[in-house]
């Protein structure tokens, strides 16, 4: 039997809902809440990604405003845009789209820790991870944040339930092992050097595959019946995008599954409009 599809595009639509509802409500108290991206250099796949999040904030009434600076910007040029920012009452969210152009990619911290951690859309700023890591409130890494959201939407079962997360980043692997521990899952975390590695990912009932590696999971690493959320895009021809899941043999075993594309990206920037909303609303009490 085949898995039930977990589509992005259904989940993302509700997410979207909710945030449409806090700006209606923002507006109504005389607060129009703004997104301000700012993009270095001409990255193309950022480029698109810009394109999704300035569609998504013009469907949802949020203002965007994007702020294009050249490939050779300083650090110190960069710091400086991000306190303008943050010092401006009608912007509530600040996001510096990655990666950064080689001169300035070493001092990626550095820069992002810089944004004002009420502003921090993206979760990233070490304030908000120790607020993660804690359980206290703040906004949460987008990414993460989407694959609970959609968990709950799909009516699956969080608690006492054995998650397994292959890979380790900040921005996924390690969010989202907290925010699966704070609903009471069980959690493991594999990576590189983990050990029996298949073994331990065909005891998960939630298998969160965040590897960056093309169709690194495979169907004997699914037990049956499992949940699998599939976080990797990446391409493999110039059209063809393909997740780290090998999707129509897990499709064979899983009892639910996330297509790539169509899947988790389309909650990322859900649940940035989403935060966007909340950290609108903490500012303006």
């Amino acid at each position: 039997m085949m898995a039930r599809i977990l589509s992005g595009k259904e989940f993302a639509a509700r997410i979207k809902e909710d945030a449409a509802h806090g700006v209606a409500e923002l507006k109504a108290a005389g607060v129009l809440p703004c997104l301000a991206v700012i993009i270095v250099g001409s990255d193309p796949a950022s480029e698109v990604y810009v394109r999704n999040k300035q569609r998504t904030c013009d469907e949802l009434g949020i203002r965007s405003d994007h702020i294009s600076l050249p490939a050779e910007t300083t650090k110190e040029e960069l710091l400086a845009c991000i306190e303008e920012l943050n010092v401006d009452p009608e912007v509530h969210g600040i996001l510096v789209q990655l990666p950064l152009p080689a001169q300035i990619a070493e001092d990626e911290e550095e820069i992002l820790s810089h944004i004002d951690p009420r502003k921090d859309v993206d979760g990233f700023h070490p304030v908000n991870v120790g607020h993660l890591v804690l359980g206290a409130p703040g906004p949460r890494p987008c990414t993460p944040a989407g694959c609970i959201r959609m968990l709950d939407y799909a009516g699956i079962p969080i608690e006492g339930a054995h998650a397994v997360i292959i890979g380790r980043s900040n921005i996924v692997g390690k969010p989202m092992a907290h925010l699966l521990l704070e609903r009471n899952a069980t959690v493991t975390i594999c990576h590189s050097r983990t050990q029996n590695l298949a073994a331990i990912a065909h005891t998960a009932d939630i298998l969160v595959a965040a590897v960056g590696r093309p169709r690194f999971v495979t169907a004997d690493m699914v037990k049956e019946g499992a949940t699998v959320i599939d976080v990797g895009i990446n391409r493999i021809a110039p059209k063809k995008l393909v997740g780290d899941v090998d999707f129509d043999a897990a499709a064979a075993v899983a009892g639910a599954i996330t297509p790539v594309p169509g899947g988790v990206g389309l909650l990322t920037v859900a649940m940035l409009m989403e935060n966007v909303v909340q950290a609108a609303k903490a500012q303006n009490p």
